[in-house]
């Protein structure tokens, strides 16, 4: 395998050309961290991950996120996305997990199969933190809605499994789907918060099967809108499981994103609440969409 061979899937996909694509670097350590950035900076509106040389003890692989020139202490979709590549082009064989030691520390994924072929991958979250709760009045004017349209029975706050996202419970489909950013808006609420990406979701869906519909604008960063986002959709289930909002403290539902920008997307939630913690996990497809090699 080349220093410089590369792989392109998409994550959270249920069809080629759908998700969220990643493109995946097998030889790391063939690069410096100026050309990873720069490899960011090129690739734009997609995360990029390398595989480091070495092993924890626990077998962990070394991973580093890159995003728009910036590393990442965790994302979902490169978590799962390297995950799968690990699998195929590393061990070569059917394990029933594989660990990405990233900054936020390990993080599992468990694999299962479906014709000697990885079929869903599932990542465990670190637990999730819970910060500022933030007025409503002033999202609803981030996303050019009526303040009624918000669900009241719920806050509108920060939550965090390794990445913060400002969390909006709507009411309706109708209204998710009419939402229409005010960019300069978005920017002057993120910039006295930490969560710079705002997730708002909704309990209909385009597709009868799925649970939930959910969008993400990430403005702030020069990202419009997201057509899926794992670290988001663990920040949902914690959210979900502290409000009772399925009034249970077990979860496993269907996340529908990305329908609005023609990249509908699936995302998987099974989480549940004991003795104090949560343990969630976020999972879906991986497709290969193409590989290839830098000159």
């Amino acid at each position: 395998m080349g220093g410089r061979n590369f792989f392109i899937v998409d994550v959270f996909a249920e069809r080629k050309y759908a998700g969220n694509q990643l493109a995946v670097f097998p030889e790391g350590g063939s690069f410096t961290e100026e050309e990873m950035k720069l490899l960011s900076r090129e690739t734009n509106f997609s995360e990029v991950t390398f595989i480091m040389p070495g092993r924890s003890g626990e077998g962990g692989f070394n991973v580093r996120i890159f995003s728009l020139d910036e590393e990442l202490p965790f994302a979902g979709h490169p978590t799962l996305g390297t995950a799968y590549i690990i699998q195929r082009h590393f061990i070569e064989e059917e394990v029933p997990q594989v660990i990405l030691n990233l900054p936020v520390g390990p993080i599992p994924v468990a694999i299962t199969y479906h014709g000697g072929e990885p079929e869903t991958l599932f990542m465990r979250q670190a637990q999730p933190s819970f910060g500022e709760i933030i007025n409503p009045a002033a999202v609803a004017e981030v996303l050019n809605i009526d303040t009624s349209e918000i669900d009241a029975r719920y806050p509108v706050q920060e939550v965090s499994t390794g990445l913060p996202f400002i969390i909006v419970p709507l009411k309706s489909l109708q209204v998710q789907r009419g939402i229409r950013v005010n960019i300069e808006r978005f920017i002057s609420l993120v910039e006295t918060v930490e969560a710079k990406s705002i997730y708002v979701f909704c309990p209909e869906a385009y597709s009868p099967e799925n649970d939930f519909n959910a969008r993400m604008f990430d403005y702030y960063n020069g990202i419009p809108e997201d057509p899926a986002t794992g670290s988001a959709a663990g920040c949902l289930a914690a959210y979900l499981l502290k409000y009772r909002y399925c009034g249970a403290e077990a979860l496993d539902l269907r996340v529908e994103q990305g329908t609005e920008i023609k990249r509908p997307s699936l995302i998987r939630i099974r989480a549940a609440a004991r003795g104090g913690q949560m343990e969630i996990n976020v999972g879906g497809r991986v497709i290969p969409v193409a590989e290839g090699r830098l000159l």
